[in-house]
């Protein structure tokens, strides 16, 4: 699980000369960060897939004790904080040498709009960390920590700032699938990526009194000409066996063919949404986990009594054929094969989004569409290939109106059912908890806390208790409410460091 480090070090050494404005340098800085920035999505991924209740331990296996009761200490998250900050520098770098370069205004672009997302990772993790002192290397070891609700807005208006240096850059330099791995120089889903991220950042805090006004107006003020993604934000430098896509080479398989991880296994808490236990999901569930049909290996985290083992030479959520070291298939679902992108953000997410912003009334339009929209983007991109393009062998029309005909009785996936308010945004945040299920687990966790969706009961089974059955949670739900500041901080950033405790200190946005 440890992260490769996304330094660009070894590709341009940028402490070197950093007064040294060329486009060669900037171009050859992006396409690097915006790789490791695959490698922190999927960092985050990890992070929330325990927390978040999509991840458990198999049996036989030792080392979870912090895990188990969420006793969590300081040292635990050093390097998600570390490799964040790392993945930002590099991205400053670029801002610092295209800024006021009209030639390289797109790259400018790009680079700010992945500094928000970064950031707003970051904070959703951590909540108050170093922003207006951080990312100035040596003037300044020990940046003061900035308050979360104003980074958010500061990241909201850099959005903005992003979407404007596009649209009024007179002759700008094309980026390309060489220098920018996300898009391939597509500005306009550049535009409608930040425009997601802004949706994605105003609904989370259109809950906190004190900034609801400006979420309202600030999703009202979105551009809906640009529009929001219709497709997956998916990074793909050229992922190979040798050097795999980095979620692939995490919770599937090494470039030697070697299980990656066999002591994490699939909650009973998540698999309930596809088996029955909660939903029925044959389409999606027979892609995600190995031996849906018959014996998938699912615990609840924290149960070391009766953990099941993984399959033998399988990760869980790899549904492929494994034949021997050098002859693994390519598959649909989670994990396609070592060459597929790394998903930064789903439509599906962009979708759930809009409908929760068309429910309470921020975007106009039917909620209901959007919330089918979404349903209908999650089987799309789970029957991808690793090329990026759905099979043959599926029907992503059909088997999305399968799902409404399998669970008849179910608010959760038949919307009209729905009675409340409330049962209508569970909806929404349950699909969204589902179409994110090891992709971006990390988003599904934010919005647990954020919305206490999808429902658990701390009393409930497997299926339907999110925690640790070691929890040692004061909470009602008995889960965290966060993580803690690395001891990296607290050892180099003494006087700004602080203590919190992981039950009872919360995220800015969370009412819970």
């Amino acid at each position: 699980m440890l992260l490769a480090s996304f330094s660009c070090d070894s590709y341009l050494d940028i402490n070197e000369n950093p007064n040294a404005a060329t486009s060669a340098s900037a171009l050859l800085v992006l396409p690097q960060a915006i790789t490791g920035s695959a490698a922190l999505s999927n960092a985050y991924n990890s992070y929330g897939a325990h927390f978040g209740g999509f991840m458990a331990n198999a049996g036989g296996f030792s080392g979870f004790g912090n895990l188990f009761n969420y006793q969590l200490v300081p040292g635990d998250h050093n390097t998600l904080w570390i490799s964040t900050y790392d993945n930002l520098q590099d991205f400053q770098y670029v801002i610092e040498q295209t800024t006021g370069n009209d030639e390289l205004a797109y790259a400018n672009a790009a680079a700010k709009i992945m500094t928000a997302l970064t950031y707003q990772r970051l904070v959703d993790a951590f909540n108050d960390v170093p922003y207006s002192e951080a990312l100035k290397s040596n003037a300044n070891l020990t940046p003061k920590y900035d308050n979360a609700a104003v980074i958010y807005q500061d990241l909201i208006d850099k959005l903005d700032e992003a979407i404007g240096v596009i649209n009024n850059a007179k002759f700008p330099k094309n980026l390309s699938a060489s220098s920018d791995p996300l898009f391939s120089g597509n500005m306009n889903k550049w535009k409608q990526f930040a425009n997601t991220l802004k949706l994605r950042m105003l609904i989370r805090v259109s809950g906190v009194a004190t900034l609801s006004d400006f979420a309202q107006k600030g999703i009202k003020n979105i551009d809906t000409t640009i529009g929001f993604l219709t497709d997956d934000a998916i990074i793909n430098p050229g992922y190979v066996k040798d050097k795999p896509n980095p979620l692939w080479n995490s919770w599937a398989y090494s470039p030697t063919g070697t299980l990656s991880n066999s002591s994490r296994t699939a909650t009973k808490f998540a698999f309930g949404f596809y088996k029955g236990q909660k939903l029925t999901d044959n389409g999606r569930g027979s892609v995600i986990y190995k031996n849906f049909e018959t014996n998938t290996p699912v615990n609840q985290l924290g149960n070391e009594v009766d953990a099941p083992t993984v399959v033998t030479n399988y990760s869980t959520w790899y549904t492929g054929t494994f034949s021997s070291a050098s002859s693994i298939s390519s598959s649909l679902g989670v994990m396609k094969g070592p060459s597929q992108g790394q998903p930064l953000l789903l439509a599906a997410e962009a979708h759930f989004l809009q409908a929760e912003a068309k429910l309470k009334g921020y975007l106009t339009g039917e909620f209901a569409d959007s919330f089918q929209d979404g349903i209908i983007a999650s089987f799309r991109f789970l029957y991808k290939d690793v090329t990026n393009v759905v099979s043959t062998t599926k029907d992503v029309n059909a088997d999305a109106a399968a799902y409404k005909k399998d669970n008849p009785d179910s608010y959760l996936v038949n919307l009209s059912l729905a009675k409340t308010s409330a049962e209508k945004l569970e909806a929404i945040i349950t699909q969204k908890y589902i179409a994110l299920n090891m992709i971006n687990s990390d988003e599904a966790w934010n919005e647990f806390r954020r919305t206490g969706y999808p429902v658990t009961n701390p009393n409930g089974d497997a299926y339907h208790n999110i925690a640790s059955l070691l929890s040692n949670s004061t909470r009602p739900d008995k889960m965290p409410s966060r993580i803690l500041y690395p001891s990296s901080e607290q050892s180099y950033n003494t006087a700004n460091y602080k203590a919190l405790n992981q039950f009872s200190d919360l995220i800015f946005w969370d009412a819970n």
